[in-house]
């Protein structure tokens, strides 16, 4: 059951929301209710509420700080902005902050259920989405620049840091190990031992998994074709990249694009 937080200063309004919705039937439960903003941050903290309805002018903080207070504080939530029209400006800028839906004052209790069942859509994506996020942190970029060394572990050395640099500048060309054991006088063996030594990876390994970071980064901007991402990131082979992508996060591109582009669309409201 979906928990959800009444965030409204008139307390005839609150009542009237309260009372006018069956809410069980909609598979929602009211866990908590706030008069200004200062409380519904605290709220919102302490009953963690899937979906928030936020009136956009209260006291002690309106509902865009309230928004603002909590995306700095990462709380993750569905919400609709009750605005009267005067407020309407106020509500347009809350777009930014991700919100699912704004409704008018008078509220049409029919319009209040259909977008609080457009929140749960919008909550299932988001978290479907931080979901495969959390899945591909292992190949973020930070991921891929940061090594694990003890205080005993040994500096890379100029070699190794000569790959590395390879990886970096020339992910999208065919590089391989040989073009730096050439450049340096090295056996291409030793390369790879040392390469796995410090980085706990193959050349190989390492350049995909860059080469996928790179690729995600894309996919989320949504702006280009996921061939033609593949092609950007070094993978002359299409189906290869598709079997690449989903070794190391455990979905398809088409998925992960189809996620980040629902969750890029929840962050804003329809046109009134």
């Amino acid at each position: 059951m979906y928990k959800v937080l009444l965030i409204e200063d008139e307390d005839i309004m609150r009542e009237g929301v309260k009372m006018s919705i069956n809410w069980a039937k909609i598979d929602c439960r009211i866990v908590g209710e706030a008069s200004d903003g200062e409380m519904a941050v605290s709220q919102i903290k302490t009953l963690a509420p899937d979906i928030v309805l936020l009136d956009i002018n209260m006291p002690l903080l309106n509902g865009l700080e309230v928004l603002q207070r909590c995306q700095i504080e990462k709380q993750v939530f569905a919400t609709i902005i009750i605005s009267g029209y005067n407020d309407f400006e106020k509500a347009k800028q809350a777009i930014k902050y991700g919100v699912t839906d704004y409704l008018l004052k008078p509220l049409d209790h029919e319009e209040l259920i259909q977008a609080l069942h457009r929140c749960k859509e919008s909550l299932l994506l988001k978290r479907q989405y931080q979901t495969f996020k959390e899945k591909i942190h292992e190949v973020s970029e930070r991921e891929l620049f940061v090594f694990k060394q003890t205080e005993a572990a040994v500096q890379p050395s100029k070699s190794i840091r000569a790959l590395l640099a390879l990886i970096e500048e020339r992910y999208d060309e065919k590089i391989s190990v040989q073009d730096i054991a050439d450049e340096l006088g090295r056996s291409k063996t030793y390369l790879n031992q040392k390469f796995k030594a410090i980085t706990g990876y193959t050349f190989n390994d390492y350049l995909n998994r860059y080469r996928i970071s790179q690729a995600i980064l894309l996919l989320e901007k949504g702006e280009d074709k996921i061939s033609t991402i593949a092609l950007d990131v070094g993978f002359s082979n299409y189906r290869y990249f598709i079997d690449i992508f989903k070794k190391y996060t455990y979905i398809l591109p088409s998925e992960f694009m189809q996620y980040a582009k629902n969750n890029n669309k929840s962050k804003v409201t329809k046109d009134c």
